[in-house]
């Protein structure tokens, strides 16, 4: 591929929202959009319904970015759409394990897909939190890390939006192993509370990554979220107002959630490209 002509780069985003009103979709949009016009690349996108609409994408996308979403990642085991998901996602790994196509497909999972993709893989538990986490919380490095690229820039820890009532613990390391997966990141270090730290980030294999937590939530997403009457006071009867102030407060840090958002999808987006760019015929 010689690149004398504005790039093309083909997305997919799989939606896994399931028709519910998010955040999500509207951030990954315009972080797509934010990335073709800072590198002057032409932007090809689709998205797919999956769970309702059991839509997933064929093989002509360079990146594929699969979202999260409601509900729980285990009484969906053995449903049509999963079917239709786990299917598209064998396409892609048999595609990417062979050695004639030279560019690679790139998968980005975030936490429901994230939560799917691990228990398909049998890579660790997912089991029922004791209480829905939900805020702005510090993501903690592992040594795997500290190279990854889709973390460059980072601080150590980083903060990110969680929002979720399930959680990936107690990950098996021989299978971890054996797929060249690695546990990249676990949520905030409590060593005074006796219960494991969830696994917050996994890079399954050389294309493909997942988070736990979100990516893509930008400061107005959130903060417009966190102010909906229901969403606030649910937050403020779950954890006091104290709790619901300083979630707004830390939106507009620009060392937290901002910090994040401008470098994790960023840098995917861009390790994707720079893939593509070393392929010349």
């Amino acid at each position: 591929m010689i690149w004398n002509e504005k790039p093309m780069l083909r997305v997919a985003i799989l939606d896994l929202y399931e028709g519910f009103d998010n955040q999500g979709m509207r951030c990954i949009r315009e972080l797509l959009n934010q990335f073709a016009d800072l590198n002057n690349i032409e932007l090809h996108k689709d998205e797919f319904e999956v769970r309702l609409k059991k839509q997933v994408p064929d093989l002509n996308y360079d990146v594929y970015i699969s979202t999260g979403g409601p509900g729980s990642p285990l009484e969906s085991e053995g449903s049509e759409w999963e079917a239709a998901y786990f299917g598209w996602l064998k396409t892609v790994e048999s595609y990417n394990n062979n050695d004639s196509n030279v560019i690679k497909k790139q998968v980005l999972f975030i936490c429901h897909s994230f939560q799917l993709v691990c228990r398909h893989y049998k890579v660790a538990e997912v089991t029922k939190r004791r209480s829905t986490s939900f805020g702005v919380f510090p993501v903690h490095y592992l040594q795997n890390a500290i190279n990854e690229p889709i973390f460059a820039g980072l601080h150590d820890p980083f903060y990110a939006v969680d929002s979720r009532d399930f959680q990936v613990t107690q990950p098996d390391h021989n299978k971890l192993r054996s797929m060249g997966a690695s546990i990249l990141a676990i949520e905030k270090n409590r060593p005074h509370i006796p219960l494991e730290r969830a696994i917050m980030a996994i890079r399954f294999n050389e294309n493909m990554i997942g988070t736990q937590f979100h990516p893509e939530a930008d400061a107005i997403g959130m903060s417009m979220h966190l102010q909906t009457p229901d969403r606030k006071k649910t937050v403020i009867e779950n954890h006091g107002e104290e709790k619901w102030a300083s979630m707004i407060e830390q939106l507009n840090d620009p060392d937290k959630i901002l910090h994040t958002y401008a470098h994790i999808i960023p840098n995917f987006l861009q390790q994707a490209v720079n893939n593509m760019q070393l392929v010349e015929v």
